[in-house]
């Protein structure tokens, strides 16, 4: 954890605050902070700076002299489409996601989704929240993502990404047939970037997206886990 995010009920005045759970635990058990000790925080959504712990139990940490004056890093123009991978992968891709500046998350359904995947726990608000946070954390960073969830993968395309899309530059994951990633792309211009589930797009899927203007790209011969491709592609796109 290294910044500690405060949201509007943790402050208890204009520049004191009070944690419990989670946070609390890490700085007492992780960081082993101590009255006086200065520590790193962001307001969720806000600017980051800094506060001074004035108390510390088990359970309780107070902050106070909070001082917030610095911009989170800059977010990534682009907006991920994802196929929804598993549950068991689904935690690891919001927290690599958010760790990465990435702050517009579609999940849409695709034909080798499993229907089960979308009766997950792991879709609740509050479990996605939980990982965007924990990847928030590790990032140093304030502006939380937001994910939306889509269950039909053709209207979506025909009459939603067809929109959002136009004039974007817009690329399509897809190990077959595909030219290779390209490194380093214009960041002044927003970016779609879509991947599929695992065993990937089904070839009417793919032929969808490139009638409404996105290129196939490739990672090259291997075929990669979606959790290990989206990092490798996002540090060569960007």
């Amino acid at each position: 954890m290294n910044l500690i995010i405060l949201d509007t009920e943790d402050f208890t005045g204009t520049d004191q605050a009070v944690l419990t759970g989670r946070r609390a635990e890490h700085l007492n058990n992780v960081q082993k902070t101590l009255p006086g000790d200065t520590v790193r925080v962001g307001r969720l959504n806000g600017l980051m700076g800094s506060a001074v712990v004035t108390d510390c139990t088990p359970c309780v940490v107070k902050l106070s002299n909070i001082t917030l004056s610095e911009a989170p890093p800059q977010a990534l123009p682009l907006t991920l489409v994802l196929s929804l991978p598993r549950p068991k992968m689904l935690r690891r891709i919001f927290q690599t996601a958010s760790t990465m500046g990435v702050k517009e998350i579609i999940l849409i359904n695709s034909a080798r989704v499993e229907k089960s995947f979308w009766q997950t726990p792991f879709l609740q608000p509050d479990a996605i929240r939980h990982q965007l946070l924990l990847g928030l954390e590790q990032a140093k960073d304030t502006q939380l993502p937001r994910v939306e969830l889509v269950k039909r993968f053709k209207p979506f395309v025909e009459d939603e990404l067809i929109t959002r899309a136009k004039g974007c530059q817009n690329f399509v994951a897809h190990p077959y047939h595909a030219r290779p990633c390209p490194t380093n792309i214009d960041t002044s211009q927003h970016c779609y970037l879509t991947i599929g589930p695992e065993g990937g797009y089904v070839p009417f899927e793919v032929e969808k997206l490139m009638e409404i203007g996105f290129q196939p790209i490739s990672l090259g011969a291997r075929i990669l886990r979606v959790e290990t491709a989206l990092p490798v592609l996002l540090a060569k796109l960007f």
